[in-house]
Parts: structure tokens; sequence; C-alpha cells
């Protein structure tokens, strides 16, 4: 696992072929939005690679500073349909649960479908719980 440095082609070539597997709705990122998530403070690009050097998984982490404390989330977490069941996604969660508490953070936080079970009962191995809460979103376009 390591926290993308710097933007390359590869990079690029990866998430073209990994964010379809994670969502259908959203396009994946081109060299400049990934090169403004890695620039950005907040964002930790976590990546997993196999034998060969290709990356085959990645999660992204935020950690931020509120008035409340140091927050942190886990977003869109995706291993190549190719790589499944080789430990990729509890080996990126778990980096960045180190990561987060390293930064300060004392809870990390993320959502996933129902409908993702395999992600759900990684998550649950992991020592997630669900929590009360209702989420709510604001669509902006």
């Amino acid at each position: 696992m390591s926290d993308v440095g710097d933007v390359t082609p590869e990079l690029v070539e990866a998430f073209a072929r990994l964010i379809p597997q994670l969502s259908s709705s959203s396009p994946p990122p081109d060299e400049p939005m990934l090169r403004r998530i890695v620039a950005s403070p907040a964002s930790h690009l976590l990546v997993a690679r196999d034998d060969d050097g290709r990356v085959v998984g990645s999660l992204t982490l935020v950690v931020f500073p509120i008035p409340t404390g140091i927050r942190a989330w886990i977003e869109d977490v995706v291993v190549d349909k190719d790589a499944g069941r080789q430990g990729i996604g509890k080996a990126l969660n778990r980096h960045a649960l180190n990561l987060a508490r390293e930064l300060g953070a004392k809870t990390v936080d993320l959502t996933s479908r129902p409908s993702r079970e395999v992600a759900n009962r990684l998550y649950r191995g992991l020592g997630f719980v669900p929590r009360e809460t209702n989420v709510y979103r604001y669509d902006l376009t």
C-alpha cells in the first residue's frame, strides 16, 4: 500500500479501469483531477499494486480538522474485479486506519451501499459498526 505522490499516465489508466467498477454514474478522474486530489492536504490517495506493479485497488482517506476534533472518512474504495479475494481491500483499509490514527483522528467513518454485500462484510470484519444516523445529500447540479 502506498500514498500516491505523483500522477503518472499509468495512474490515470488505472483509475479509468477502476472507477467504472465502483460507480456507473461517475466518470473516472482525469489527470488534472488526480493531481488536485494528490495535492490536497486533506486527501490521501492510497493504491495497492500487484506483484507486477499494476494498480489493482484504491482508497481515498480524507482527514480534516473541525471544531470538535480531527475527522476522517474513507471514500471510493475499489478493488479490481480481476484481483478480488486476495485481501487487497482489507489491506487498503488497515493502511488507511493506521494513517488516520497517525494523523490524530479518533474515529473513521465510511458509507457503503447495502447492495455491496462483500464490502459490508469486510467493513464489519475490520471492526466498523453501523451508526444510528441519517445520511443526507443535497445535489448541487
